[in-house]
């Protein structure tokens, strides 16, 4: 059991503290690859496989994203579902100060602080998607309105529609 000691990460214990059912699934990994890459190589559909996006609103506030790997986020959508007039992205190398997270480990739970999370409402439609687990090479798959309702979230369209 000590290997399973090893790969918990902070959004594990906070799953685990909040008794929500989840699973672990780790895979060789030395440095970012994006979700694209990952679904492909682990042979997961991008629609369950959700990426965690933060951008940080015209206020000053810091808002979490969930969307599925291979979508886009639409930049309008988003600000208006967390009450802004508009969002930016965080630069890369602001991630790991806003969130403790580093890019391509960064997932909507355990962050810094919990900032407003919206998961894009496409989730909805499945039982359990995928997020990353808080590390590189780590994923939690969990059912999307546990995740929302550990984060205090909310499920709403902000992606971009159509192809």
């Amino acid at each position: 059991m000590a290997k399973d000691k090893d790969v918990k990460t902070n959004a594990m214990r906070i799953l685990d503290r909040n008794k929500i059912s989840y699973e672990v699934n780790t895979y060789e990994c030395e440095e970012f690859i994006d979700g694209i890459h990952i679904a492909d190589m682990l042979g997961q559909s991008y629609e369950s496989s959700f990426k965690t996006l933060v951008a940080q609103g015209k206020s000053g506030g810091h808002y979490v994203f969930a969307i599925p790997v291979h979508r886009e986020l639409d930049m309008k959508k988003a600000a208006k579902s967390v009450g802004e007039k508009s969002v930016e992205l965080l630069h890369v190398k602001d991630i790991n100060n806003v969130t403790g997270y580093i890019r391509g480990g960064c997932t909507p739970l355990g962050m810094k602080k919990q900032y407003p999370t919206v998961v894009d409402s496409s989730a909805e439609g499945f039982e359990r998607i995928i997020i990353s687990g808080g590390r590189l090479g780590s994923q939690i798959i969990l059912d999307p309105r546990d995740l929302v309702k550990v984060v205090n979230g909310k499920f709403e369209s902000i992606v971009f529609c159509g192809e």
